[in-house]
């Protein structure tokens, strides 16, 4: 079998021509941000640093509630939203698998039987006028060589999203965690709004009784009767939208746990949880990257935006492709596997990208639009993060100091409160008066609930911030402008 090669002069040639199809004057503008333009030593200059700020996977364990836990594990068992997650990551990985094929050499093997009959207008007898079957087997081989490295960049984009796709899967599992500790939260905070209401509820109807007594008495006319009927249906409104926030939140949870509304109804009342403590990790801005799950896959479709671009610049330029055909062939199968039905063909070839009426160049527009978009996405979700920590951070600093200024109002309401019942007990003061300072205690309460909730709530999200406990390992690619 006689070998072909390729002149030097044919390949220079081509070359030349393949200028006919041009990338000029296509090109990226997107620019990636660097971490250490974005400053934050002001903003976090008065909060505690510690490596121990940083999540741990199972940060949830930390606010106190083995039923949490539990919750939790059940929704990252059994919720559908993670079905889909995995199932776009194996989507992604089929991908991979499928621009790694192309790369590789294709083999086939066959076989037939042809009949043919041949008339004798067209071919003398006795070839003519009989009918004759023709036995083969034959092989193929084809391989379109990737002399550019335009296959292997398409199979590194292609590598690029899946890892983008299996990290999008783990901030998914973060989300949903979240999303049921932040609904346990609102299921607690519920619950204490439930027993304030009822708080209200009873103190509105002996109110409204004693004001009946005194009606009766002459001491107070049917306009105070009015207004206490007015107070306990108020306090009887605001008890049912108590127990429906009790329901909503069970709801929520339900869904979240892939479950029935039944599943939300065996859900007990949380126990009191405990925030996360006010503190940031050293080197927040740089470590950050490899903290969140956004901004990880946020950067593995950067580079996969450069692979693909790099893929498709190599379209312009010429190829060479080699294929092959051999078999055996016979007019029967008597002498189909001797050596003399043997046939074999090879074929090397070379591809021109002279004129395509526009096509690579679209492409490689498309594909450049594709790397500004992904970097724009990295930039905002870049800004994005860090001052989400930033935010979170203000907010539990904030919250401190409104927690501690109305645990003051609590402590002096409730002083005030007993000092009402000791006056009424020992005969100075009214109890309408003692009913009235317990309104004000009860209100204090209320506001005090709701800030314990919206803190728990806020240390949750700050978790979320800080990445929820992921951790790329250095697994992180570099962001770079496109290569020219």
């Amino acid at each position: 079998m006689r070998t072909l090669a390729l002149s030097p002069l044919l390949l220079a040639a081509a070359i030349t021509l393949a200028g006919c199809a041009s990338t000029g004057g296509l090109h990226t503008d997107g620019t990636p941000t660097d971490t250490a333009a974005l400053h934050g030593e002001r903003s976090f200059a008065k909060i505690q640093t510690t490596p121990a700020a940083w999540p741990a996977s199972d940060w949830w364990t930390k606010l106190g509630d083995v039923q949490l836990d539990a919750l939790i594990t059940e929704a990252l068992k059994n919720n559908p939203d993670l079905a889909s997650a995995d199932a776009r990551a194996k989507e992604a990985q089929s991908q991979v698998a499928a621009q790694n094929a192309k790369r590789l050499p294709t083999v086939n093997a066959a076989g037939s039987v042809a009949g043919v009959y041949l008339p004798t207008t067209a071919v003398p007898a006795p070839i003519g006028g009989s009918f004759g079957t023709y036995p083969a087997v034959y092989a193929s081989f084809s391989w379109s060589l990737d002399l550019w490295g335009g296959k292997r960049a398409a199979w590194e984009a292609a590598l690029g999203q899946a890892r983008a796709a299996e990290v999008d899967a783990h901030a998914a599992r973060l989300t949903l965690s979240v999303n049921v500790a932040r609904a346990y939260v609102q299921l607690g905070y519920a619950f204490a709004e439930k027993d304030v209401t009822d708080a209200q509820l009873k103190r509105a109807n002996a109110s409204h009784a004693l004001v009946k007594q005194r009606v009766a008495a002459g001491i107070d006319n049917r306009l105070q009767i009015k207004q206490a009927e007015t107070e306990v249906a108020s306090a009887e409104q605001q008890a049912a939208v108590a127990d429906e926030a009790i329901d909503a939140a069970r709801i929520a949870l339900a869904v979240l746990l892939g479950k029935g509304p039944d599943r939300g109804l065996d859900i007990a009342r949380p126990q009191a949880l405990q925030a996360a403590a006010l503190a940031l990790p050293p080197n927040l801005t740089a470590d950050l990257i490899g903290r969140r799950a956004d901004l990880v896959a946020a950067r593995w479709r950067v580079e996969a935006a450069t692979k693909s671009i790099a893929a498709v610049k190599t379209e312009f330029l010429p190829n060479i492709g080699l294929s092959a055909f051999a078999g055996l062939t016979s007019s029967s199968f008597d002498n189909l596997l001797s050596l003399p039905a043997r046939f074999a063909l090879v074929q090397p070839a070379i591809s021109l990208p002279i004129f395509d009426g526009g096509r690579r160049r679209s492409d490689l527009n498309n594909a450049d639009a594709g790397y500004d978009l992904a970097v724009a996405h990295y930039n905002s979700t870049l800004v994005g993060a860090i001052n989400d920590v930033a935010d979170k951070l203000a907010n539990l600093g904030s919250l401190q100091t409104q927690i501690a200024a109305q645990q003051r109002a609590v402590d002096a309401a409730r002083g005030a409160y007993e000092l009402s019942q000791q006056r009424y007990k020992a005969g100075i003061g009214s109890y309408l008066d003692t009913l009235s300072v317990q309104q004000q205690l009860l209100t204090a309460e209320q506001r005090a609930a709701a800030l314990a909730a919206q803190q728990v709530d806020t240390s949750v999200r700050l978790v979320q911030a800080l990445g929820g406990g992921f951790d790329a390992g250095g697994d992180v690619p570099p962001v770079a402008a496109a290569t020219p």
